[in-house]
């Protein structure tokens, strides 16, 4: 989903980095009201888990493999604004240290994984907890949270393909949505585990647990 450089027009790749400048500058000042210093390694851990864990791929199908987004892991467990920072961080490193994904498409991909996608994420995740009552609402919500965050992503970068004239829309959504929708499956599935396993390791008396549980931020 990282797209590299030539693949987007001008007019495209300048107007998502524009979009994503001020999302990202949203983000910077709602976070300065509401993170504390201590809670500042706990979005470096994140990080540094996503990262590591986007370098592992899963087989998708017909030889092709797929690996964690992570948008929806930190949209549920620190919240959309925390996640942002998180997701642009990992992206920007991507780009720097490995080469994935370019310099002028940069806005284009923060804007489709670190903009898009967490709070798709994370409205999706209130949403379905919300109507669900139960134990097993949070893993459900989870893991649809997880899904549509992919798809929701993939939809994005299809359409600033389409609108950069590289292919066209009928071509490329229903390839890139059809293949992240099943790696959107693998997603959720790691997502929902990572998730289960946070809640069952910290207890709510910890410190971190009072301020960034399910998102919600107080």
């Amino acid at each position: 989903m990282h797209i590299p450089d030539g693949f987007l027009a001008p007019q495209v790749w300048l107007s998502t980095s524009a979009v994503s400048a001020g999302a990202l500058a949203g983000a910077l000042a709602q976070t300065r009201k509401t993170l504390e210093e201590r809670q500042v390694p706990l979005l470096g851990v994140m990080g540094a888990f996503i990262f590591a864990a986007q370098m592992v791929n899963f087989p998708v199908a017909g030889g092709t493999s797929g690996h964690l987004l992570g948008a929806a892991l930190a949209a549920v467990l620190l919240g959309p604004w925390n996640a942002m920072l998180i997701m642009t961080a990992v992206l920007v490193i991507q780009m720097l240290f490995f080469y994935d994904g370019g310099l002028t498409a940069l806005g284009a991909n923060v804007l489709n994984m670190a903009v898009i996608a967490p709070w798709v994420a994370y409205g999706t995740y209130r949403l379905v907890a919300g109507l669900l009552r139960g134990n097993a609402s949070r893993a459900v919500a989870v893991s649809l949270a997880s899904w549509v965050s992919v798809m929701a992503a993939a939809l994005a970068c299809s359409l600033e393909l389409a609108l950069s004239g590289t292919v066209p829309l009928r071509i490329v959504l229903p390839v890139m949505m059809g293949w992240h929708a099943l790696i959107g499956i693998g997603e959720a599935l790691i997502t929902t585990a990572a998730v289960a396993f946070v809640f069952r390791t910290w207890s709510t008396e910890q410190p971190w647990h009072e301020n960034f549980v399910a998102g919600e931020q107080k």
